[in-house]
């Protein structure tokens, strides 16, 4: 059946924020040039006797898995940059990608070439692609002082709460409606907010805790009711509940995610306080602030600012 094309800039449009997608690494576009460089091998595959037939073909494959390889090691690494809080992948993609380019260009030209020439020509190639695409994360980012085993925690829930969404907008593909799924796809990343939150401080998954999953569950069922509803019947207040239902949920998750942050805030605030007891009977005094604005405003105020008093005082004792 033929499915209007409709977008952001048709006639009638809804005027909604757009959906911002996954992150994308700058040098993503790359990766199709190392299986075009290995073009020549399966092109002239054909024209081979039987063992230049299958190095041709087997170098090809090669190259052609290390470049699956290289954009997920770059995918995996835009995910990466894109969090505060992120932990190294698991393994490097992008090394073994340029292992295997290497690997694929050295089979491939051992059929013309001599095996040094063709390990020459294997490894130039590793070089060239590590210095295209540089190294994988090494190390982990932003998990001082992290619990791993309440990371773990927070990475199960989240992962549970992504196949809700990936149900949901499943679901919302069979209405067959381009407005609906960006609507959906607009609740996703207001959701994805959430997570981010949680995952950057997992004590907050006790506050988030439902919404990771009771609701999300939630949101899911009603999407697949609603789609098998609509897709029958075009039922306009259906989809007129559905979408304040969508509204709803956005408010709530967003204003979830807000009250977090403000208890970070207010968690700082009473370990700025904590700390200014104690320097107190370490006999460092300073004056505490009128307001709580001014803890940003004044220098003297902030954890630089006491720490240098601190060292001060210690010098002048000394």
């Amino acid at each position: 059946m033929a499915k209007r094309f409709g977008g952001r800039f048709s006639p009638g449009a809804p005027d909604m924020p757009q959906p911002r997608g996954e992150p994308v690494h700058p040098l993503q576009s790359r990766v199709k040039w190392i299986t075009i460089s290995a073009s020549p091998f399966l092109l002239s595959a054909f024209w081979q006797d039987p063992f230049g037939l299958v190095t041709n073909l087997a170098g090809f494959g090669i190259v052609a898995a290390g470049s699956m390889l290289t954009r997920e090691g770059l995918q995996a690494e835009a995910a990466y940059d894109a969090r505060r809080v992120a932990r190294k992948p698991a393994w490097p993609r992008k090394l073994f990608g340029g292992i295997a380019t290497g690997l694929g260009l050295a089979i491939g030209a051992a059929e013309v070439n001599a095996l040094g020439g063709a390990a020459l020509v294997g490894f130039a190639g590793a070089v060239l692609h590590y210095m295209s695409f540089g190294p994988d994360p090494r190390r982990d980012k932003g998990m001082e002082g992290i619990d791993p085993f309440q990371q773990d925690r927070v990475a199960r829930f989240i992962a549970e709460g992504e196949e809700y969404l990936a149900g949901m907008q499943d679901a919302i593909r069979r209405t067959g409606d381009r407005r609906l799924e960006a609507r959906v796809q607009v609740f996703a990343e207001t959701a994805r907010e959430l997570f981010r939150r949680v995952e950057e401080d997992p004590g907050d998954l006790a506050a988030a805790r439902r919404y990771l999953g009771v609701y999300l569950m939630g949101a899911r069922d009603a999407t697949v009711k609603f789609a098998d509803l609509y897709a029958h019947t075009r039922d306009q207040s259906a989809r007129e509940d559905y979408e304040r239902l969508l509204t709803d949920l956005e408010g709530n998750f967003a204003a979830r995610t807000r009250s977090l942050i403000e208890g970070g805030r207010t968690d700082f605030d009473i370990e700025m306080q904590v700390l200014r007891d104690r320097l107190a009977r370490e006999g460092v005094r300073t004056p505490a602030p009128k307001d709580p604005a001014a803890l940003e405003d004044r220098r003297g105020h902030d954890l630089t600012g006491l720490i240098r008093e601190t060292v001060k005082a210690g010098r002048k004792q000394d």
